[in-house]
């Protein structure tokens, strides 16, 4: 099976024969009613491409869960680059962001905060943990165990934690990047189910191809280190006022009733499908609306058709399918699953 990457990062109609979101054609002009918006967004993504080479379609998702307010589960083997796209989209954008190394003996305390007592005053103070940042990097997610990653359910969710019975709101914006290998079960522990649903894309970060993979051996080569990315040029180029102008703008692209029953219909197909025993939830299709939206929104255009549906199933859907055991040892897998309910749904003209 044959990887392609395009250089602009944009997805087309779904198709796991070729990859999990393969590429499109670039899109045709259209008229820009927010320059500023989407030149911004333009400049968030050239300056990752100065850090990570051959991942463009991973970082269009990034910016689609930017756009969306959701979170985001990066898989791939070890050595492609997960945790430098995050870091490098953090050094992009003007935000505040902090990173938490998931390990077997991490705190829900350690990840949330906690009231630490102060023997001068006599009193409890809260001590803010990690969470409360604009873009948290929980790296290796799956390598604490669930009482820990629950710690981040309430956060995912409501864009709060709750110490000692008082919620504490986190920073707006608020967004989760996690990080897993998918190959290595040792020491680790699957994401619980309602964990994987919090997760807006679930991205694969995938092998690159022989150009970028000497790319990226010519510029370690030249000098590039992937610790110091000021040192390679990666610096803000976009802040919380073009991302919340973006937003705005992604929000009055226009959803027409046979799109919303699209959306539900393909919702309620995996649910129906008989080697599934969890299918997508409602939650998962208000975020196949939301991420169809803004990728309707960053190609130019004012509405979203079938076409962009198709094109974020993979990555919206796909975590959110749990395959019958007996059904998985046929062969059957959530790709397979949701390729077939994308060309069995009716698609509206």
């Amino acid at each position: 099976m044959t990887e392609t990457t395009p250089s602009d990062g944009t997805p087309e109609a779904y198709e796991p024969a070729a990859s999990s979101v393969p590429p499109a054609p670039a899109p045709a002009p259209a008229p820009d009613p927010e320059p500023g918006a989407r030149a911004a967004l333009g400049r968030l993504r050239t300056e990752v491409g100065k850090a990570v080479v051959g991942q463009d379609q991973v970082v269009t998702g990034l910016v689609i869960a930017l756009l969306c307010r959701g979170h985001v589960l990066l898989e791939g083997v070890p050595g492609v680059a997960k945790t430098l796209l995050v870091r490098a989209l953090a050094a992009a954008l003007d935000v505040d962001t902090k990173r938490v190394q998931f390990t077997p003996d991490l705190m829900p305390g350690d990840v949330t905060g906690s009231l630490v007592y102060d023997a001068r005053t006599g009193a409890f103070s809260f001590r803010a943990g990690p969470v409360f940042t604009n873009l948290l990097l929980a790296d290796e997610i799956n390598r604490t165990p669930p009482k820990t990653q629950s710690a981040l359910l309430e956060a995912m969710e409501e864009r709060q934690v709750t110490v000692d019975g008082e919620p504490r709101r986190l920073p707006d914006p608020f967004l989760v990047i996690a990080t897993q290998n998918p190959v290595e079960y040792e020491g680790t522990y699957p994401l619980p189910e309602a964990q994987l649903d919090r997760f807006m894309l679930k991205l694969p970060v995938v092998l690159p191809d022989r150009a970028s993979e000497a790319e990226v051996v010519r510029r370690h080569a030249s000098g590039f280190d992937p610790r110091d990315l000021a040192a390679a040029g990666v610096g803000p180029v976009a802040g919380i006022g073009d991302l919340e102008q973006a937003r705005a703008a992604a929000a009055r692209v226009a959803l027409s009733e046979d799109v919303v029953g699209y959306i539900v219909d393909i919702c309620r197909a995996t649910r129906e499908a008989p080697s599934v025993s969890l299918g997508v939830s409602p939650r998962g299709a208000t975020a196949l609306m939301a991420t169809s939206r803004a990728w309707a929104w960053m190609r130019g255009r004012e509405y979203v058709s079938p076409d962009d549906v198709k094109a974020l199933a993979g990555w919206t859907l796909s975590h959110r399918i749990q395959v019958r055991a007996e059904a998985e040892l046929e062969g059957v897998t959530a790709t397979s699953v949701l390729t077939s309910v994308l060309s069995t749904v009716p698609v509206p003209r």
